[in-house]
């Protein structure tokens, strides 16, 4: 990288740390960039590429992924997946269920998982990365399908814990 290209990208980095921004994410040609910061879960409004100073400006705006909100309480008796806990996708990416093309896929509904077990596996820039189960407990349902994009904080399987 050029001196000027490390300049710009330390720019970035504090412009989306000023505006508290969680994730960016840009891919043009041969520059690939992704940051992804700590902080508390909140909504956070995205700015695109085009207002950086120091960046480029891209043809089209940067989508960004805001962190997910806390989702609505549940009916009492009236929803039937009420109590179940939801194994969520840290990424955005692709969802595939097995392994491999062809190959049985890693839980069903039905299998019992222990915590930390492989579920599946979510493609997110040409990297496989495998999601691990974070309870203990039954498979009772797989809320997506295989090669179905996917969001970050997008409900993968419903678990019923012991």
């Amino acid at each position: 990288m050029k001196n000027q290209d490390i300049q710009d990208l330390k720019q970035l980095v504090e412009f989306l740390k000023e505006q508290d921004v969680a994730e960016f994410e840009l891919d043009r040609g041969d520059l690939k960039i992704r940051l992804k910061f700590s902080q508390p879960a909140a909504v956070v409004a995205a700015p695109s590429a085009q207002n950086v100073p120091g960046v480029p400006a891209v043809a089209a705006p940067i989508p960004m992924m805001a962190a997910a909100a806390a989702p609505p309480a549940a009916e009492p008796a009236a929803d039937p997946d009420a109590g179940l806990h939801l194994i969520k996708s840290p990424i955005v990416g692709t969802f595939y269920g097995s392994p491999s093309p062809g190959a049985g896929a890693f839980v069903s509904p039905g299998d019992h998982v222990e915590k930390g077990q492989v579920v599946c596996i979510v493609e997110a820039m040409k990297l496989m990365n495998e999601i691990e189960a974070d309870a203990t407990g039954e498979i009772v349902k797989c809320l997506v399908t295989n090669g179905q994009p996917i969001e970050f904080g997008q409900p993968l399987f419903s678990v019923k814990t012991a």
